[in-house]
């Protein structure tokens, strides 16, 4: 059974900064990400990361957002700089996990990151 556990959010002012943690646990890893969903808006692709190491961003969070993973740990990181009031959402851990006959993509029950103006 595939579990996706996000520590890390909270209340920040504009301008500060936030990291997220994910940790992944209970079948192989391939790529890793993040997710978000504002208040009456769509979820939306953050960034993501290959099983390889190659990173991809949203281009509102460009600059701003890191995203790394410790391979070791099985945990994807989410380090967001000079925060918004518009990136206020809640934030999805994202993997995408090998079963024996395939690939299935997995998210985390969220967690809160609040930016103040």
């Amino acid at each position: 059974q595939a579990q996706l556990v996000e520590s890390g959010g909270g209340l920040v002012q504009a301008g500060g900064s936030l990291r997220l943690s994910c940790v992944v646990s209970g079948l192989p890893i391939n790529a890793m990400g993040w997710d978000r969903q504002a208040p009456g808006k769509q979820r939306e692709l953050v960034a993501r990361i290959s099983g390889g190491g190659r990173p991809s961003y949203a281009d509102s969070v460009k600059g701003r957002f890191t995203i790394s993973r410790n391979n070791a740990k099985n945990t994807v990181y989410l380090q967001m700089n000079s925060l918004k009031p518009e990136d206020t959402a809640v934030y999805y851990c994202y993997a995408n996990l090998d079963h024996d006959v395939g690939y299935s993509d997995y998210w985390g029950q969220g967690t809160q990151v609040t930016v103040s103006s």
